[in-house]
């Protein structure tokens, strides 16, 4: 016997009904993204690596370990997509979708990275993400954010979420913070581990971003980079303060939250769910004024957000969020009933598109199929058999609801299901 074949190491198949869960939650997300105005952008899996060496920066996690790049039969280098924001940005310049206009972009699907995969943290995992163009205030900052907090409403998730927010500032700001960052860090280099000494003169504000306990006391006491925002940037950060106070969304300000990529720049913010521990964010954004000039375009502002869903999964009520349930299951026993049931099925399906109504395949006698029939979730069993088809009527099995079986005539089983399902 040949050796089976396992899908790839935190590569996983999504099986019902956590599929339908996964659909309905998109569906959920994309509703409230629509409603605040942004339009989707479907962007390639693949891209060149360049664009990510360039657009996160040299010394990150992601480029350094977890971008899963190839070199293809033509020798070109490619990288399967580990975020969206660098992707959307490519297609703005390369659309023409920027400058002299604003625009209101999401996207979505699979990425990749090669981590050490663990519950929340896969190296396929699927994401949401909005972006915006062409907008400088802290106005825009704020409907980011306040379409996120309309995201936990619709989902029922939003008392077990929180909001922290920071400012970065501008390259200059975070020159002045970087020289006060090594000098205090350098007192406690014995602390560092390899690869945080490394970061420590190349890029010393991805060690705040450190999830290594033993510095939390010391990160905990680091300087703070909002003491060293430039006028214009606390400017800015007050102005969103203001804006959320207004809308009545609460937060906290972590004057460490940093980000894990170099584009940020003035307002950062993350989503957070402490009792999901280690992968507790599951959504983090801010602004990136400098990457479009960064990826060889006219300085432009950009600010936008990007939600991990199956983080978000680990949260919902899957009862509630799991795939639609079946109408109506059809009871086919007989040659005669297969063939009169297939013309039923097909006939309530042409009157009401919004109906799903499932025809037992396969045959088996009436007790198999009504265990079929209630497997199915289905709310009711329509029952097609010998004494039916010869009375031209068809019988009603409610399965959900404590009545007793009933049996109606065939030309009224349309109004029936409308009076009784409220289509």
């Amino acid at each position: 016997m040949s050796r089976r074949i396992q899908s790839i190491r935190g590569m996983h198949d999504i099986l019902p009904p956590d599929s339908g869960v996964l659909r309905n939650l998109e569906q959920t997300l994309q509703a409230v993204l629509q409603q605040f105005g942004y339009q989707e952008i479907r962007l390639p899996v693949l891209e060149h690596t360049e664009l990510f060496h360039r657009s996160l920066g040299e010394v990150t996690d992601i480029v350094e370990k977890e971008m899963y790049t190839f070199e293809d039969r033509n020798g070109d280098n490619l990288t399967l997509r580990p975020e969206g924001t660098a992707s959307c940005v490519r297609a703005g310049l390369q659309q023409g979708l920027l400058y002299g206009q604003a625009a209101r972009l999401w996207y979505g699907g699979p990425f990749f990275r090669h981590e050490r995969p663990q519950k929340g943290r896969y190296r396929q995992f699927h994401q949401i993400g909005a972006e915006t163009f062409g907008l400088t205030g802290p106005d825009i900052d704020a409907e980011l954010i306040i379409m996120c907090q309309h995201m936990w409403q619709a989902l029922a998730i939003l008392p077990r979420v929180s909001l922290e927010i920071n400012s970065l500032g501008t390259v200059q700001a975070r020159q002045r913070y970087r020289v006060a960052l090594i000098d205090y860090l350098q007192q406690y280099e014995d602390a560092l581990n390899d690869s945080e000494k490394q970061r420590l003169h190349v890029n010393p504000m991805r060690i705040l971003d450190s999830k290594n306990p033993e510095l939390a006391d010391i990160i905990g006491d680091a300087p703070s980079l909002i003491k060293y925002l430039d006028p214009e940037s606390a400017e800015h950060f007050e102005g969103l303060k203001a804006l959320l106070d207004a809308a009545g969304i609460e937060y906290r300000i972590n004057p460490h939250l940093v980000r894990g990529l170099d584009y940020y720049s003035k307002t950062v913010f993350e989503w957070v769910v402490p009792e999901l521990e280690t992968q507790a964010t599951i959504c983090a954004g801010g602004r990136y004024d400098g990457l479009v000039e960064q990826l060889g375009g006219k300085p432009y502002p950009a600010a936008g957000f990007a939600m991990g869903l199956e983080r978000i999964m680990a949260l919902l009520e899957k009862t509630r969020f799991s795939d639609m349930e079946i109408d109506a299951y059809l009871v086919v026993v007989g040659e005669q009933a297969v063939e009169a049931g297939m013309e039923i099925a097909n006939q309530l399906r042409n009157q009401a598109s919004s109906l799903s109504v499932v025809v037992n395949c396969g045959g088996g006698s009436i007790k198999t199929q009504m265990k079929r029939a209630d497997k199915s979730n289905a709310k009711l069993a329509i029952i097609l058999a010998e004494d039916e088809l010869r009375d031209d009527t068809v019988g009603i099995k409610y399965l959900r609801d404590k009545r007793e079986q009933e049996t109606i005539p065939r030309i009224n089983l349309m109004s029936y299901l409308n009076e009784y399902l409220g289509t």
